[in-house]
């Protein structure tokens, strides 16, 4: 209802709509929400010959991109990146012995950090996503089925973690230990050590009652959680174990590029006939009923 005083909107154009499925399912929208610069590989790294590398996990729905990193000395730390190459490298070993494959050995100035890898997470839709591009003075549409958000991973930095603790627990037991066994030639042996008993409280008699766990919804509540925590645990295995599957990574100036970014643009004219009632579209849209 328009306002007394106001001008009515200038209708400027019409554009008309095409609707295509060419590429549909495999039409996904990905995201890099921390990326600073276009997602291609540094000019050093180009002139090494380096390029962008891609795989996937078709079952957990994962996929993983390798861009190659720029080493020069005055933008990276040359000794930082030897220990997390050397950790990245201990856990690809560990991934592939779950395979049964053998990484090849790497000599010590090889195991550098020399690469991002950027892990996706897959994201639900909330209603229908689509791709829209204006071309010619015509709005051609086409369907997303599927929405990822990329981030760096960096879980060699769990793998130097795990050195870490290791080496506390080391020093720890070392530490708590009776030290050497004394010189049997040594004329003033040191004093033995005795080690003070730990004090024992009381003993006390506790009885216990088994009580059954409070029920939420018809579902017992801990053991609810513990379903939970186990069908968790089971896709995390199933993820590990799905070997990774390598992927072509073609640049925006390929010619695979260019086919696929033309397969958006529908080539028919035919006019469709809507059959829809506008009662039934409202009748679909939650909260108007």
């Amino acid at each position: 209802m328009d306002t007394p005083g106001e001008e009515e909107d200038e209708l400027l154009t019409t554009l008309p709509v095409h609707f295509s499925q060419a590429l549909h399912p495999h039409l996904h929208l990905h995201q890099f929400q921390l990326l600073s610069r276009p997602l291609q590989t540094p000019p050093t790294a180009a002139q090494a010959g380096k390029r962008i590398k891609a795989r996937q996990k078709s079952k957990a729905g994962r996929y993983e991109i390798h861009v190659p990193i720029d080493v020069r000395p005055e933008v990276w730390n040359a000794d930082r990146g030897r220990a997390y190459g050397a950790a990245r490298y201990e856990e690809d070993r560990e991934e592939a012995a779950v395979h049964d494959i053998k990484l090849k050995d790497k000599e010590p100035e090889e195991l550098r950090l020399s690469e991002v890898r950027l892990l996706s997470e897959k994201v639900a839709h909330r209603g229908e996503y689509v791709l829209g591009v204006v071309r010619d003075g015509r709005l051609h549409l086409h369907p997303i089925s599927e929405t990822h958000q990329f981030r760096p991973s960096q879980t060699y930095l769990d793998v130097i973690a795990r050195r870490t603790t290791a080496r506390e627990r080391r020093r720890d037991s070392d530490e708590e230990s009776d030290g050497p066994p004394p010189d049997p030639d040594d004329p003033n042996p040191p004093a033995p050590v005795v080690k003070k008993a730990k004090k024992t409280g009381e003993i006390k008699e506790v009885q216990v009652t088994a009580r059954k766990a409070e029920e939420k919804g018809g579902q017992q509540l801990f053991g609810g959680l513990s379903q939970i925590r186990r069908e968790i645990l089971s896709k995390m295995r199933e993820e590990r174990e799905e070997p990774w599957e390598n992927l072509d990574w073609c640049d925006i100036e390929t010619e695979e590029s260019v086919d696929a970014f033309e397969q958006l643009f529908s080539k028919r004219t035919d006019v469709l006939t809507s059959t829809s009632k506008m009662t039934d579209i409202i009748d679909n849209v939650k909260g108007l009923r």
